[in-house]
Formats: C-alpha cells, structure tokens, sequence
C-alpha cells in the first residue's frame, strides 16, 4: 500500500511539474529543481508540489538554515522537489579550481531552471468565529447571566428564549447584544501547577428584547456550543476575524497548558492555550511550533548522552493574546499533539 501511494505521488507530482514548465530530473531519478520567484509563498509550494499546503512545516523542520522565515522565501532560491518531500538547495560559494599553468578556470554555471508558468498561490489567510475561548485573569468580570429558559427548558441554542438579570435597574436597554460565555474552572500550569486563570469559552450571542427592572427577556442570535442556566453575560463585539500571518520578534518557549475542550490530546483544527501572552512578545498571527525530544532508544554507544534534534509535531497560529496567556489554533499536526508539550516561536518566523 505503501508503494502504490508514493507511485501514485510521483505519477501527481510529474504532471504538476510537466504542466508548470520545471526543469525536469525524475526520469533519471533525480529530484526536480525549481528556482523560487517573486511571490512564491511556502504555502504556495507546499499546495502545488505537495497537494498539502500544510506541508510547509516539514519544509521548515529539514531546512531551518536556509529559511529564516517560513512564511516567505526569497527569489533565487533553489528548490528540490522530491515525491515525499521538498528541501532548500544551500547557498555555497565554490572557490574555482586551479589548472597546472596557476590559471584560475570559473566554474561551470549551472543550467537555469525554467520558472513556474502558473501564478503563486497567495498567502492565505484564517478566519475565526470568536468561539475558541481564553483563559482569563482576574479580569473577567461579567455584566450579567442567563437565570432561566422559556419552558423550563435546561439547554437552549439558537433562535430560544431566555431570561436574564439585567434589567432597566442595571442600564439594560431593549437590543442590547451580549456574548454569552461559560467559566470551566481554573487553569493550572501542567508543570509548576500555578494557577494561570480560567477556563473560558464564549458559547454564543444574545439580544435583550423585553425589560422589566430588574430582569429581562432575550433572544438566543447565536450559539457555537450548548447553552445552560447560570452562563454569564458580557457586551457584545464581533469576535469574527480574518488573521495573516506575522512573523515573531523575538525568540519564545513555552507550553501548551489547556485545549477549549478540556481533552488532553488535540490535532489540527482544536484550540489550545498557551502560557505565552502579550507581556512576552506574543502578538496575533505569531506561528509557534510544537516540538518534543525524538521518542527513542539508543544502544549504539548508550553510554553517550547524545542531544538529538526534537522532532516538529505540527504548528500553532495565534488567534488572540491576553496578559500572559494566548488562545492558539492548531493549524497543522504531524503527530498527535497533547497538553503539556512544549512550543517554541522563532525570529524572524
């Protein structure tokens, strides 16, 4: 089975190549080479050679010299492009060789690859629904809560009625928006066990549409999880956002200490929560890696404490920072990813 992917990768990978116009090299069983260009994107790369736009962390992991930032790469670059995998040629300068008479000869110039005909695939973008949650300090102070459903009801969703205690005592007005979110408990750190904050999802959004004084009558607008008595109530603000990616100022390592749902084991599409905030040099857009120590045995020379490379497990986009604490977007996962491994931003990526 095996076999017949990878035969089935090359038979993809061939035709992509044919039709873009690269330089060709399979047939002899070398790798395709391909000269970067104004624009080109690893997102755009990894999609067209890999069928995986994901990929480009493991493009990342086997050339961290030759790609100071993995969002971008630069013109002139040299690509070679393998059925299972796609690696930066390194820039080396070759002294020229010496002939008998002390003549200096200029090495041969290598033979131009054509450029990629089809246009680059644009660095793309993710849009949040606001639903992934944070992990609050102390200053999640909530306007109110929902006290009861129409019915008697226990759980409600969108387009239920709800009552609420905020009434016209508490400044509450008819269309008043609210985002309803829910406290999970507090939030220790998987290794000092400090607590960091809580646990908090947004579950949905409310309008008020009746008032009494001391308590009101609201639509549910809409709901991301299941909605219960007791949930508390904040004004509203569009939590919908498109996030690019930026690239890290500074060198970070930290953990990942809680996932939105509380699972231990998350992969590519959860949440999780980092122990890295503004106040470290976070920002929105920051990609962080997930890496963990290579899970082998060593017999050969045992004696020896060898310092092996960690391995790249998948890649974490930072979707919202608080203080000291960030909610993360897995974006991609190689591996299973659990609470408690460690993350690391870079300069420059």
């Amino acid at each position: 089975m095996k076999t017949a992917k990878c035969a089935a990768l090359m038979v993809t990978l061939l035709a992509t190549l044919v039709a873009g116009g690269v330089a060709h090299g399979a047939e002899k069983g070398e790798p395709t080479v391909y000269i970067v260009k104004k624009g080109d994107t690893l997102w755009g790369l990894s999609d067209r050679f890999m069928k995986d736009p994901y990929y480009w962390p493991n493009l990342w992991a086997r050339n961290p010299k030759q790609i100071g930032n993995p969002h971008f790469i630069f013109p002139g670059q040299r690509l070679k492009i393998y059925p299972d995998r796609i690696e930066v040629v390194p820039d080396k300068v070759e002294a020229p060789p010496v002939i008998a008479t002390g003549v200096t000869e200029p090495p041969p110039q290598p033979e131009e690859a054509k450029e990629q005909a089809e246009a680059p695939v644009a660095e793309r973008t993710f849009t949040v629904n606001g639903g992934e949650g944070f992990i609050s300090g102390g200053s999640f102070k909530p306007s109110g809560f929902i006290i009861a459903g129409q019915h008697s009801r226990q759980i409600y969703a969108e387009d239920d009625l709800v009552y609420t205690d905020i009434g016209r005592n508490f400044g509450g007005k008819v269309g008043d928006r609210f985002t309803i979110f829910k406290n999970y408990g507090a939030v220790s750190h998987p290794l000092t066990n400090q607590v960091l904050g809580f646990r908090v999802a947004a579950l949905g959004t409310l309008q008020l549409t009746e008032m009494e004084n001391k308590s009101s009558k609201a639509l549910i607008t809409s709901s991301f999880m299941e909605i219960e008595p007791g949930v508390a109530l904040m004004p509203y603000r569009n939590m919908k956002k498109e996030i690019s990616l930026r690239a890290a100022e500074l060198d970070l390592g930290g953990y990942i200490v809680e996932t939105r749902t509380g699972n231990k084991a998350i992969a590519a599409g959860d949440i999780a929560y980092i122990d890295l905030g503004e106040k470290q040099g976070v920002r929105t857009g920051n990609l962080l890696y997930v890496v963990r120590k290579a899970q082998t045995e060593i017999k050969f020379y045992s004696g020896i404490d060898y310092d092996l490379p960690v391995d790249v497990l998948g890649a974490l986009l930072v979707v919202e920072t608080g203080e000291n604490t960030s909610t993360a977007l897995v974006v991609k996962s190689i591996d299973t990813i659990y609470k408690g491994d460690r993350i690391e931003m870079q300069k420059g990526r």
